[in-house]
């Protein structure tokens, strides 16, 4: 009885308990079924073995040729060493398509960045966030090659095809407002009472105070002459102190009339800018009314000469030249911020969401304002968002082609080292040495700026 109820002890169960015991892991049996879960590698390598190729050939291969291709002439026969890179910084184009390239680094990164920013800050204050991130995203799904077009038609110089001068023209009118007759000008001939000097028109004789002057014009075209003109009438009589007169289009349809004074049916000339100078001073000034004439009141006794300055008969303000040699680039530049901006917003708004709002609550609670808590919180926290957004343009800027391209329509002045690697090689100039090098160069520029955006991003995922 005793023998039995002794506890058996755990060296008595070796053979039993502890074998049951025995982790899984060092079955022999477990571990060559875990093995057949891992296929070889010779299989990953197969699976693999088309893409590896397929990569191989779309981006290895062009890249190794356009290496070898850089240090050979235009016939790929003649080896030129480093040549075709030093010929990279010679020329007139070369050094322009540099030059740009640079502008757009520095600029069009930074600028979309500051804009994305702002909008992403204020699209968190706003009810309608969500419609207005939506039109400003919206551009991003439109091609380059379709933004062009847009902006090439926004940039036209006629004021009633491109959008961008017909707004400057509107600001301008409504600011700057006047009347102008470009073409206009005296009648020839040695009795006529008015002449022209240094583009100005100016009478022929002196005019004193208290007297009247007639200021005959010609060469008025039709669709300059302003609606409210009315019939020219008789010059005011002038009192003392005064100097009057009357600007007219001396014509008379039909012919007839009698030439150098107002006749029925001729036309005055209103909104015009007119001058009482005295030994090469403007003494008093005057614009005409809808009838053609005008008052100069305080003039002080003497001899004056009548002017109309020459602004009278420059053309009318048409915008600017968007296209032209010095503006061509900031209006590219321009279009990319249209593009590019959305994408930005994106992405900052997506870092704004992840900043801890206990953060920020606990900045206003110390008594900061909210442009302190901008800068000193909401900055730092998002830098490695504005970096990642940053850089990311930047390996973007460099190879931008379509919109310079499609908007500079081939003008030197708008060229980008993208765009001068493809007319080097392709459109014109034959060269595939020199195109190569330039390719290198911008393959030499974008890599430490894609190492840096993997590096971050890494970092990121620890």
């Amino acid at each position: 009885m005793k023998a039995r109820n002794e506890e058996v002890p755990p060296a008595a169960t070796a053979g039993g308990a502890a074998a049951v015991d025995v982790p899984a892991a060092r079955r022999p049996g477990a571990r060559r079924g875990r093995e057949r879960l891992t296929p070889p590698s010779w299989l990953a390598l197969t699976f693999l073995l088309p893409a590896l190729l397929l990569l191989g050939f779309l981006v290895v291969y062009p890249i190794v040729y356009s290496v070898i291709r850089s240090f050979f002439d235009a016939s790929g026969d003649s080896f030129v060493g480093v040549d075709n890179y030093t010929g990279v910084f010679k020329g007139h184009n070369n050094l322009v398509a540099v030059r740009n390239t640079a502008i757009w680094v520095v600029v069009a990164p930074t600028i979309v960045t500051i804009i994305g920013l702002v909008f992403a800050v204020l699209t968190e204050r706003i009810r309608w966030a969500t419609v207005f991130k939506l039109v400003v995203f919206m551009p991003m799904a439109i091609s380059f090659l379709a933004s062009g077009v847009i902006f090439r038609l926004v940039y036209q110089m006629d004021p009633d095809k491109g959008v961008a001068n017909a707004a400057l023209v509107a600001i301008h009118d409504t600011f700057a407002q006047g009347t102008t007759y470009p073409g206009a000008g005296p009648r020839s001939g040695g009795d006529a009472p008015v002449r022209e000097e240094g583009g100005a028109v100016v009478t022929a004789n002196p005019v004193q105070a208290g007297q009247s002057a007639l200021v005959p014009l010609l060469k008025v075209k039709p669709e300059y002459l302003p609606k409210d003109a009315k019939p020219a009438a008789q010059p005011p009589a002038a009192k003392p102190g005064q100097l009057t007169g009357t600007v007219w289009f001396d014509f008379t349809r039909g012919g007839g009339g009698q030439q150098n004074t107002p006749n029925a049916g001729e036309s005055g000339l209103p909104g015009i800018k007119v001058e009482a100078v005295r030994d090469g001073k403007v003494v008093a000034k005057a614009t005409t009314e809808a009838d053609g004439t005008f008052t100069m009141k305080d003039v002080p006794d003497g001899t004056y000469t009548v002017r109309l300055p020459k602004d009278n008969f420059t053309g009318a303000y048409r915008g600017a030249e968007w296209l032209g040699s010095t503006l061509i680039t900031p209006a590219i530049i321009g279009s990319y911020l249209w593009v590019w901006s959305g994408f930005a917003m994106v992405l900052i708004a997506a870092g704004l969401a992840a900043i801890p709002r206990d953060a920020l609550e606990a900045a206003r609670v110390d008594g900061a304002t909210e442009w302190q808590v901008f800068r000193r919180v909401t900055i730092p926290l998002l830098a490695p968002v504005l970096m990642v957004v940053l850089v990311t343009l930047v390996i973007n800027v460099l190879k931008v082609f379509d919109l310079v391209f499609i908007i500079g329509g081939g003008d030197p002045n708008a060229n980008v080292l993208a765009l001068q690697m493809w007319t080097v090689s392709f459109g014109g100039g034959g060269d595939q040495g020199a195109g190569s090098a330039i390719a290198v160069l911008l393959f030499l520029l974008v890599l430490p700026a894609m190492l840096f955006n993997i590096r971050r991003l890494r970092q990121e995922r620890k």
